[in-house]
């Protein structure tokens, strides 16, 4: 995995490790995919380089939250609607690092 500050990021980058804030996020929504319906939402991450969405699925939802710090390992970026995304991996993982402040 090589770690990348987000001002590096392009379409098609895979195993990537990112850090940093999130500075919003978005509300939870149904979506069909093709195993069924599931939740996505997403955050907005900056790393003092650079701002970058972040898709949030399921489980992800409820790890992060505005304010908290956190690394995203094996993510991959992919654009869509003419924007590059980060995603995580199958084999990825959210790390939150520093949760904020309750408050934020």
């Amino acid at each position: 995995m090589k770690r990348v500050q987000i001002s590096e990021i392009e379409d098609g980058m895979r195993e990537l490790v990112v850090e940093g804030t999130v500075v919003e996020k978005g509300e939870p929504k149904t979506v069909q995919t093709r195993y069924g319906p599931a939740q996505l939402a997403y955050a907005i991450i900056d790393d003092g380089t650079g701002q970058i969405k972040l898709n949030l699925w399921r489980k992800q939802i409820d790890l992060v939250r505005v304010g908290a710090r956190i690394r995203v390992e094996n993510a991959f970026a992919k654009e869509f609607r003419g924007k590059v995304e980060l995603n995580v991996g199958s084999n990825g993982r959210i790390v939150v690092l520093d949760k904020g402040s309750p408050n934020a």
